[in-house]
């Protein structure tokens, strides 16, 4: 029986003393030094002691004599030596009574004072000892330290957060304060909670951190980075979260500037091309240019097309700094108002690039064809060209507009490329056609441009890409990239070739229009797969196909060149089968975050601007009916969104709507919409 025995135990990480008035067996009922009566479980008593207090005398003299024996015993606890005494017992790799220890404290004649500022000791310092089955186990010295060291964090921790919180506090309510001592680890706090909200490494902290500073919403945290100068209005948070590099390093700049002197001789067995009038067509804003077309008309007029793709391998070996780094990258990234080139600019925008006027090697497809565009033969081989032209899509398309009309006066340079862009232009057409045929599939859309201005608004523009100009670098592409394919697998070069399956079901264009054709007929598309084992690519109607023909940009047309050009000169290939397969697990992941980064990106710029422009009415298309909404596509943006039912109104697929903006929150990836 416990009444009359003084008890002890912990109530909010504190020893709490009080003596036992009645024990009920399953509960005790016990006075404690604050004169509160209270029924404990006998489970957590932590020390009961062996003497008895006479229960019977006034409450005072009891409350009394608690504080009292409380008293005493938390001065024996501070003069125990915690780690003088796990000295004294933590080689002997057993765990000990409570009065053992005590009496190697305080000697053989102890009370129970003694024992309870013995346990007391132990369970405040809790660094030495942990208590297991009502007896105390040395710890080790390994996890002695690593206490210590939690310890340490845990109080430096705490400083930060304080420091931070009051630093917050400041700033939020319009001081400039200077930044604290522990401003990285503070900044690094909020960015976590921007980019992962609970999921973040150290949510609880930086949740912390907020509460303390009087915030309760974690999403403020974004708002607070932006009004510190950190992150800008429109940061892009996904280039953060999948950790996109998004400069180079010293090393990787000095082995660039290198490089970028490095003249690449005429003499290496390469065939000398100067002398074909080539031409570059790209965007105005391109600043690297892996590509150049050329053409020659012989006597007998067969035509000879000439697709010259920039040398990259000749600069970039393999294994080398810069390589590593751009098998990491897998591709540039082109975003809105930002470019993140694989390969550093003093390479990329110069070196590597055809640019106008300048020689430069190349590996070269020379394809020979009819005058009514069917293909005769082919060859790839190692060049020296040099561009005469450099055109945008625009003046490309305006030369081919006005071809027919072109006057016998112009010089013969305008004539020249009036006739290769007319001539060019008719053998794409063919080889379009030709894909056709062989039931590839046509379900491109324009591309939706973000079009910025210098007073800091900008506005969304569809360009179409199926002008002129654009489908003939378009063609030009495809049949580089499937001849090469061809010649890789006809010569057993090991390759990673793009296939793709027959999708699940071929569509045709109905009354429901274009739009609702193509989003319709993606859904029903095979994955493209990226393997060492050739086959049909569905989708573009070829039976083989790779990616070649942009060097400067994705690593994987590196990888194709390097084993090319090894054929070329003679050599043996530089990767093996299974070696390509290892450069496709590691970069293939690569590419796939970088889709979803660019996707997310555009989705952003087009919720903002639906945010600046509500009550406007947009033109969509209703592509499927789910039991509470409708799934459509905004015409004017090609961007799927959902719409809930209304009494009153049904739709059915194909249908084409007007709908208003209610609510477009680019950060929440929010969009509201209403008839």
């Amino acid at each position: 029986m416990n009444e009359g025995k003084i008890i002890e135990y912990m109530d909010h990480g504190k020893f709490v003393c009080a003596i036992c008035l009645q024990d009920k067996g399953r509960s005790l009922h016990l006075l404690n030094a604050s004169n509160r009566e209270v029924n404990l479980s006998p489970k957590r008593v932590i020390c009961a002691s062996e003497s008895s207090v006479n229960i019977s005398l006034p409450r005072e003299d009891l409350i009394e004599r608690l504080r009292q024996t409380e008293k005493d015993r938390i001065r024996l606890s501070a003069g125990i030596d915690v780690k003088e005494l796990w000295e004294l017992v933590r080689d002997e790799e057993e765990s000990f009574s409570s009065r053992y220890l005590a009496q190697l404290v305080f000697g053989s004649d102890i009370t129970d004072d003694h024992l309870s500022a013995l346990v007391r000791a132990l369970f405040d310092e809790r660094i030495h000892f942990k208590m297991k089955d009502g007896r105390f186990l040395p710890n080790s010295e390994k996890k002695v330290e690593q206490i210590l060291r939690q310890r340490e964090e845990e109080a430096l921790r705490e400083e930060r957060l304080n420091q931070g919180s009051a630093w917050l506090k400041e700033v939020l309510a319009g001081e400039n304060p200077e930044d604290p001592p522990h401003h990285a680890y503070i900044v690094d706090l909020l960015v976590q909670l921007a980019l992962y909200g609970k999921d973040a490494p150290s949510f609880k902290h930086g949740k912390e951190l907020l509460t303390r500073a009087g915030i309760t919403d974690i999403l403020k945290a974004r708002s607070i980075l932006i009004r510190l100068g950190i992150w800008d209005e429109d940061e892009n948070l996904d280039l953060l979260r999948y950790g996109v590099e998004t400069g180079f390093s010293q090393e990787q700049q000095a082995e660039a500037s290198r490089l970028a002197g490095v003249v690449e001789p005429v003499s290496d067995g390469r065939e000398d091309l100067r002398d074909l009038f080539a031409l570059t067509i790209d965007g105005p804003l391109t600043l690297d240019f892996d590509d150049a077309v050329s053409l020659e008309i012989s006597s007998s007029n067969e035509i000879l097309l000439g697709i010259h793709i920039a040398d990259v391998a000749a600069t970039l070996q393999p294994g080398s700094t810069l390589d590593r780094e751009a098998s990491k990258r897998g591709s540039s990234l082109y975003l809105p108002r930002r470019q993140i080139p694989m390969i550093p600019q003093d390479l990329s925008h110069d070196t590597l690039s055809l640019i106008e006027g300048q020689d430069r090697p190349a590996v070269s497809l020379l394809a020979r064809f009819r005058e009514d565009g069917v293909l005769l033969d082919y060859r790839f081989v190692t060049s020296i060209i040099r561009v005469r032209r450099k055109l945008s899509y625009k003046e490309a398309d305006t030369i081919l507009a006005g071809a027919e009309q072109t006057p016998d006066d112009l010089n013969p340079d305008a004539q020249r490329l009036s006739r290769i862009l007319t001539v060019v232009y008719r053998i794409c057409r063919n080889l379009q056609q030709e894909r056709i045929r062989h039931d590839a599939l046509r379900i491109s859309l324009p591309e939706l441009q973000v079009v910025f201005h210098n007073d800091g608004s900008f506005h969304l523009e569809q360009e179409n890409q199926d002008t002129p100009s654009r489908m003939i670098i378009a063609e030009l592409m495809i049949l580089y990239n499937s001849l090469a394919a061809r010649f890789c697998r006809d010569h057993q070069i090991p390759a990673l070739y793009r296939t793709q399956q027959e999708p699940t079901e071929r569509l045709s264009e109905g009354e429901e229009g274009y739009l609702y054709y193509v989003f319709k007929q993606r859904r029903k598309l095979s994955p493209v797969h990226i393997t060492t084992e050739a086959g049909p690519h569905s989708g573009l109607g070829l039976d083989a196909y790779i990616h070649a023909t942009s060097p400067i940009r994705r690593y994987l047309d590196l990888v194709a060149q390097r084993q090319m050009k090894s054929f070329l000169m003679g050599e043996s290939p530089v990767y093996s089968r299974k070696e390509l397969e290892d450069i496709r697990i590691f970069v293939e992941p690569v590419l796939k975050e970088l889709q979803v980064i660019t996707r997310t990106r555009i989705r952003y710029w087009i919720l903002k601007y639906l945010g600046r422009h509500d009550g406007v009415n947009y033109p969509s298309v209703v592509l499927e009916e789910f039991r509470r909404n409708y799934r459509i596509v905004l015409s004017d943006f090609f961007l799927l969104a959902e719409i809930g039912k209304r009494d009153g109104i049904i739709l059915k697929p194909g249908e084409k709507i007007q709908v208003k903006v209610r609510k477009a929150d680019p950060w929440e990836d929010v969009l509201k919409l209403e008839y």
